[in-house]
């Protein structure tokens, strides 16, 4: 099974409730641990970790805390895993060149990076903003749709 980690995992939902609030608002990590009901520790982490990547803004001071750097719709769940986890691979040699004894003589690294590539693509594609429930939805996912002309071949 493929996953990603529970500090991405914690990432995305932070993410999330900070793109549902009053566009410019900050919110301090004990309130943004509060409302994701994440231990702050963990919280605080992940923050720094986005912040760092330029995904979220941290201001001091008494009103300071956090926000989001740029628009929900303008982060990708691409980034959020790469500010968290690191450049997406399924395999090494997907990311790495030269961390694999047998790269030279491999038959599927040419496949496996096609199918890491559509990976990375489809995180691309898919917004912080996309994963926020609807006015009167009942917070489902909605099955995402790939346009037939986003095949590759």
């Amino acid at each position: 099974m493929l996953r990603v980690s529970k500090i991405t995992d914690h990432g995305i939902v932070i993410l999330s409730n900070l793109a549902s609030e009053p566009d410019g608002s900050t919110q301090s990590a004990r309130e943004i641990a509060a409302e994701a009901r994440l231990p702050l520790p963990v919280v605080s982490k992940t923050l720094k970790r986005l912040a760092r990547a330029g995904i979220l803004e941290s201001h001091r001071g008494a009103k300071g805390g956090y926000a989001l750097a740029r628009s929900p719709a303008e982060i990708t769940l691409a980034d959020a895993i790469t500010a968290l986890e690191g450049p997406i691979g399924l395999m090494e040699c997907s990311v790495h060149l030269g961390q694999c004894s047998h790269e030279s003589t491999c038959t599927i690294r040419g496949p496996w990076q096609r199918v890491n590539d559509e990976i990375r693509a489809s995180l691309e594609r898919i917004t912080i903003s996309e994963l926020l429930p609807t006015p009167g939805g009942d917070g489902e996912l909605i099955p995402l749709r790939v346009a037939s002309g986003d095949r590759r071949r």
